[in-house]
């Protein structure tokens, strides 16, 4: 959570997922101060303004100024999900291993996969993925 917003205890907050409904009412997410119950949630231009159950006033809103949020994964099987991108052996369609994913970093137009040897793949080029292995579809002298 960034800041307070206004007086009745609404905060802002940035998310890091495309799947909002992870702010949907009800929705309880995890945090360094405990458990949070989502209320009401709207959008604002790249960011959301929430309401948690029990943050009545701007005092409660202060208090979670720069809090972590978590959730749990959800069961989306066409879904990569960064913690499961981590260590996947990369290979291209024709079966040449590429590297294997030490990072990846967020980007606007795709997030990008930082292979232990340097190469950057963009996300978008993962054609095929299943446990501990991804495949991808790189254009020609991308990883030259």
């Amino acid at each position: 959570m960034l800041r307070p917003h206004g007086l009745r205890g609404e905060v802002v907050v940035r998310l890091v997922t495309d799947r909002t409904e992870r702010l949907a009412t009800g929705a309880v997410l995890s945090s360094s101060v405990g458990d949070l119950e989502v209320v009401r949630a709207s959008p604002s231009r790249d960011r959301w303004i929430v309401s948690f159950a029990g943050v009545l006033d701007r005092d409660g809103a202060e208090a979670l100024r720069d809090v972590v949020l978590r959730a749990e994964p959800i069961a989306d099987p066409d879904a990569l999900w960064v913690h499961e991108l981590h260590g996947c052996d990369v290979v291209d369609t024709a079966g040449r291993h590429l590297g294997r994913v030490a990072a990846v970093e967020a980007n606007p137009a795709s997030d990008i996969l930082v292979l232990e040897g340097g190469g950057l793949v963009p996300l978008r080029f993962v054609v095929e993925h299943g446990a501990g292995r991804l495949v991808v579809d790189v254009p020609d002298g991308l990883l030259e």
